[in-house]
């Protein structure tokens, strides 16, 4: 295959990974901007997700849609669910400090990630997608009578694949409706910018808490979701996303839900293209640098607003 029809194929994979990764960062941005909580155990949430879902696709009959239909709405709702218990038993119980909060979701992770393994095993299990038709990519180049179209061999991908990006697109907007059109948004954002103001306003700060954590990890567990009829499901699939969710939320800023989607972009983007051309590894070890000169030069992120 030419350099360009593998690029255009590359950048297609890169950008099921970056809507995917942004729907699994924004949840983790999310939890941070308004909790001040580093949810380290965001990544067994998006596991459960997965997990959930075989469970539940293995139990439905029938067409896979059904069974992925229905995945893709109570997964999320018992994922979130089980943060919002989370939140009520341990979180709360430590008064939401820093660095408790950090020991906390740790062992959490292990909790979750030691069930699992005992209920689920320790073998990967695949979902079967609800639609999956080959699609045929063309690829345009100038020639002699001028721009023609052409279908290279192997240049291919899947209507689930596409899928995927425009259910990312979906609800990532739904989102950005959710925290500034409505009035559950407008509390938690209430709430994100002076604790003690909402309280005395009569906001049940602790409630709001509780939504908001259970919310972070329905949207992990719906990217997981939407990711594991590509992928498998596994009692250690959290471990990547989460990482690439850390890099994405120190590059586009803390609690900054547009610098977290366009450093996903960014990220996911990159990783698929580097490593479809060089290795996974080096794209990892990339955005690791990135992170470290973000760090560096500008502490807050691309997006987010320096801490006083």
């Amino acid at each position: 295959m030419e350099f360009g029809p593998h690029l255009f194929l590359a950048t297609l994979e890169g950008a099921i990974g970056a809507a995917v990764l942004a729907l699994m960062a924004v949840g983790l941005s999310i939890v941070f901007g308004i909790m001040r909580v580093v949810n380290v155990a965001h990544g067994e949430f998006y596991m459960l997700g997965a997990v959930i879902a075989w469970w539940i696709t293995s139990l439905i009959g029938g067409h896979p849609a059904y069974g992925f239909l229905a995945a893709l709405i109570v997964a999320p709702l018992i994922v979130g669910l089980i943060a919002a218990l989370a939140d009520h038993l341990v979180l709360r119980r430590i008064n939401y400090d820093p660095e408790r909060t950090i020991v906390a979701t740790i062992g959490l992770l292990y909790v979750l990630q030691q069930l699992t393994l005992m209920t689920f095993g320790a073998d990967a299990r695949p979902v079967e997608a609800p639609f999956n038709k080959r699609l045929a990519l063309p690829w345009f180049e100038n020639g002699a009578d001028g721009l023609a179209m052409y279908w290279p061999w192997g240049l291919s991908t899947t209507t689930y694949k596409l899928a995927v990006i425009v259910a990312a697109i979906v609800v990532l907007v739904a989102l950005w409706l959710l925290m500034t059109k409505t009035r559950a948004g407008l509390i938690m954002r209430a709430t994100q910018l002076n604790r003690d103001m909402a309280l005395a306003h009569g906001i049940p700060v602790e409630k709001v808490y509780a939504l908001v954590f259970g919310l972070g990890a329905a949207i992990a567990a719906l990217a997981a979701v939407l990711v594991v009829p590509i992928q498998q499901a596994h009692y250690l699939m959290g471990g990547d996303p989460l990482l690439l969710s850390f890099i994405v939320v120190i590059i586009g800023g803390l609690g900054s839900i547009p610098g977290t989607i366009v450093a996903a972009i960014l990220i996911g983007m990159s990783d698929g293209i580097i490593s479809v051309f060089f290795s996974p590894t080096l794209a990892k070890i990339l955005a690791t640098l990135l992170v470290a000169f973000v760090l560096i030069f500008r502490p807050q992120g691309l997006f987010g607003k320096r801490i006083s």
